[in-house]
C-alpha cells in the first residue's frame, strides 16, 4: 500500500442498513467468462445451475429463486456462519435462519458443526461450538441476510486447537496494546487457475506466457486475465461492509491483489477472513480455481504474498520514525519466530529474488522491497509512519501474524545486551 489513512468508522462488529439501491450478485455478470468457456466446461457447467439455448448462450434456470426477495413476506433472514478449517487455510460455512433483526454478533445465537469432518475434533467427541464474533451484509443473497464470522470452541467453552482468532483477541485486549491503536493494511495476493488443470488462468495448457514485465497493472485481453473476478470481488467487499481499499493485477499473469484497511486491531483479521471467503464463492460461481499458495509456479515467477502495513500511534506521531526502528530491532529478534507463523511453504517464496529478501536472514530498508521489512520514503521524510512487512506469505493467517507483530512491538522486551548486538548487525541506530 502507498501509505496508511485513517481506519474506518465501521468496525467488525456493527452492520449497517442495506441500501435500496444494492443488489446480489448474479450469475449473468460471469457472461464474458461462460462464452471463453470449452464445450466440455459448458456441458459440466448444465448440471449445476446452467441450460445452454439454441444460439449458444446460457441462462441460468434458478436464478429468479436465487434472487427472490423475501422481505415483504417474513422478517425472517439468512445468516451464514463461517469458520476456518483445521488446515488454517480454507474456510467452511452453513447457513440458518434468524427470526430477529441484530446489530451485534452477541445477538446470535451459538450453533455446532461436526469438527470430524473438518479435521478439528475426533469422531467420538466431534460436536464443536460457534461463536459468533463479526457481521457483515452479504452479497450473494441481499436484503437483510448477513455473514458472520465465528471461531470455535469445545463443548465446554475451551478455544480448540485451531482458533488462532481467541489468542489474538487476548493480545489486542492488553492495555498497552490497545492504548497504541494499532493499524494494519493488508495486500492479499491470490492467484487463479483454470478449473481443470490447476493452470493459472491465461496461461496456455501445459506451457507458459511469455516473461514477466508486461502484466503488472495491466489492461488487454493478452496480458489482464481474471478482472471481471476481481472486480466483482471489490464491489461485492464494499457491498458486505469489508474495508476493502484498493485492488490491482500483479507482476505474474492470472495473479492479482486486494488490500484490507487501515483497520483496527482484531477488525484486520475478520474483515481478511470475510474477504476470502467472498473471494472463493465469486471463483465458485465463475467456474475458476482460487489458490493462496505463495508460490503456485516454480521458476522465474513471482510468488504471492500478504503484505502487513503496520503502524501504532506513537509511530504515527512526532518522532515516530525512531519508535519505528526500534520496533524493527525487536522483529529482527524474533525474526524465526515470525517465519514459522507466516504461512505454509514460504521458504519456496523467500528466496532473496522476485522481490522478496532471504527467508534465513532479516533486513529492513527505505523504500526496497528486497527486504524483510521496508519503510516508505514518506515515513523517512516526515520522521513519522508506518513499516511494511514483507515476510508473511498469502496463506498466513492474519490473526496471526497482527497479533504476533503488536506482541513483538509492544509487549516483548528483549534484553538489553541483545538489543546492542542486533542494533550492530543490521546497522540501525535507535
Amino acid at each position: 500500500m502507498a501509505q496508511i489513512l485513517a481506519p474506518s468508522t465501521q468496525w467488525q462488529t456493527r452492520i449497517t442498513k442495506t441500501s435500496p439501491n444494492a443488489s446480489p450478485i448474479t450469475s449473468n455478470m460471469w457472461s464474458s467468462l461462460l462464452w471463453k468457456q470449452n464445450k466440455k466446461v459448458a456441458r459440466a457447467s448444465k448440471f449445476r445451475v446452467l441450460a445452454i439455448k439454441s444460439d449458444g448462450s446460457t441462462i441460468n434456470r434458478l436464478e429468479g429463486l436465487l434472487n427472490l426477495d423475501v422481505t415483504p413476506y417474513t422478517d425472517k433472514f439468512i445468516a451464514e456462519y463461517i469458520w476456518i478449517r483445521g488446515t488454517g487455510v480454507d474456510v467452511r460455512s452453513k447457513s440458518r435462519t434468524i427470526s430477529k433483526p441484530v446489530s451485534h454478533p452477541s445477538e446470535l445465537p451459538k450453533w455446532n458443526y461436526d469438527g470430524s469432518s473438518t479435521g478439528q475434533a475426533p469422531g467420538d467427541d466431534s460436536e464443536v461450538i460457534l461463536y459468533p464474533q463479526a457481521i457483515f451484509r452479504d452479497p450473494f443473497r441481499g436484503g437483510n441476510n448477513i455473514l458472520v464470522i465465528c471461531d470455535a470452541y469445545t463443548p465446554q467453552g475451551e478455544p480448540i486447537p485451531t482458533n488462532k482468532r481467541h489468542r489474538a483477541a487476548e493480545i489486542f485486549s492488553n492495555p498497552k496494546v490497545q492504548a497504541e491503536i494499532p493499524w494494519y493494511g493488508i495486500e492479499q495476493e491470490y492467484t487463479l487457475l483454470q478449473t481443470d488443470v490447476k493452470w493459472p488462468l491465461g496461461w496456455p495448457v501445459g506451457g507458459y506466457p511469455g516473461p514477466q514485465g508486461p502484466y503488472y497493472c495491466a489492461a488487454g485481453a493478452d496480458k489482464s486475465f481474471g478482472r471481471d473476478i476481481s472486480d466483482a470481488h471489490y464491489k461485492a467487499c464494499l457491498y458486505a461492509g469489508i474495508n476493502i481499499s484498493g485492488t490491482n493485477g500483479e507482476v505474474m499473469p492470472g495473479q492479482w491483489e486486494y488490500q484490507v484497511g487501515p483497520s483496527v486491531g482484531i477488525e484486520a483479521g475478520d474483515h481478511i477472513w470475510a474477504s476470502r471467503y467472498l473471494l472463493e464463492r465469486i471463483t465458485e460461481q465463475a467456474g475458476v480455481v482460487l489458490t493462496l499458495d505463495p508460490k503456485p509456479i516454480e521458476g522465474d515467477w513471482n510468488g504471492a504474498g500478504a503484505h502487513t502495513n503496520y503502524s501504532t500511534k506513537s509511530m504515527r506521531e512526532e518522532g515516530g520514525f525512531e519508535v519505528i526502528k526500534k520496533a524493527i530491532l525487536n522483529l529482527s529478534l524474533r525474526h524465526q519466530d515470525h517465519i514459522r507463523a507466516y504461512g505454509e511453504g514460504n521458504e519456496r517464496r523467500l528466496t532473496g529474488k522476485h522481490e522478496t529478501a532471504d527467508i534465513n536472514t532479516f533486513s529492513w530498508g527505505v523504500a526496497n522491497r528486497g527486504c524483510s521489512i521496508r519503510v516508505g520514503r514518506d515515513t523517512e521524510k516526515e520522521g513519522k509512519g508506518y513499516l511494511e512487512d514483507r515476510r508473511p506469505a498469502s496463506n498466513m493467517d492474519p490473526y496471526v501474524v497482527t497479533a504476533l507483530l503488536a506482541e513483538t512491538t509492544l509487549l516483548w522486551e528483549p534484553t538489553l545486551e541483545a538489543e546492542a548486538l542486533a542494533a550492530q548487525k543490521i546497522q540501525l541506530k535507535v
